[in-house]
C-alpha cells in the first residue's frame, strides 16, 4: 500500500509552475520538490490548505492511495 502525491498532475491542469506555487504558498521550491516526489514523511495541514487554496482543489485531488 502506498500514498501517492499527484501534485504534478494538478500543476499541469492549472498550467502552473512549481516555482509559482512555492511562492504563492510560502514554502521553498526544495520543500515543494520533496513533496512532489513523495520524499516527505508528513505535511502540515496549514500547508496543504494553502496549496489547495492556490490550486482551487481538494486534498483528495493531490493525494491518492494505491494498493501494491
Amino acid at each position: 500500500m502506498a500514498i501517492v502525491i499527484t501534485l504534478d498532475v494538478m500543476l499541469a491542469r492549472r498550467k502552473m509552475r512549481s516555482k509559482e506555487l512555492a511562492a504563492a504558498v510560502g514554502i521553498t521550491e526544495a520543500n515543494l520538490s520533496k513533496l512532489k516526489s513523495g520524499k516527505v514523511k508528513g505535511i502540515k495541514l496549514e500547508t496543504l490548505d494553502r496549496i489547495c487554496a492556490v490550486l482551487d482543489c481538494k486534498p483528495g485531488d493531490l493525494i491518492d492511495f494505491e494498493h501494491d
